[in-house]
């Protein structure tokens, strides 16, 4: 009985850190080393808005900073329109701070994506928007 316990337990915990993976996908180099990445786990289409919702975070390898979700790294949460070439930043977030996804940001006003991160990132999510799961 304390052997099925066990194992029961065992496998709960392996698939919740399954379903908290964080699965980077780096899609920018930055200056001075820097490397922007987007979370493939966390990119979802907004069911209220239509808009691409990604996490991305910064990283430099070279200092042994890797890219981290809330609590871990340092990064953004994004609102994209594929279609507008427009973005909404969400909130951002690093070790230090708590993470939070303001309730008001669908109202919030977009902003052009200019820079050469933000053409990055448009270029990795947007062609596969239609994949993603609608949340």
């Amino acid at each position: 009985m304390r052997r099925a316990l066990a194992l029961a337990a065992l496998i709960a915990l392996s698939s919740a850190g399954a379903a908290f993976a964080e699965h980077w996908t780096k899609f920018a180099d930055g200056e001075n080393g820097t490397e922007w990445s987007y979370d493939g786990d966390y990119s979802y289409k907004d069911k209220a808005t239509g808009r691409v919702v990604v996490m991305q975070a910064i990283s430099k390898p070279s200092a042994n900073l890797m890219p981290g979700g809330p609590g871990k790294g340092v990064g953004y949460v994004y609102a994209l329109d594929c279609t507008k070439k427009n973005v909404i930043l969400v909130t951002a977030y690093k070790p230090s701070k708590p993470f939070e996804i303001p309730a008001g940001w669908r109202s919030d006003t977009p902003k052009n994506a200019n820079g050469a991160e933000d053409v990055a990132l448009f270029a990795a999510i947007c062609p596969h928007a239609d994949h993603l799961p609608v949340k």
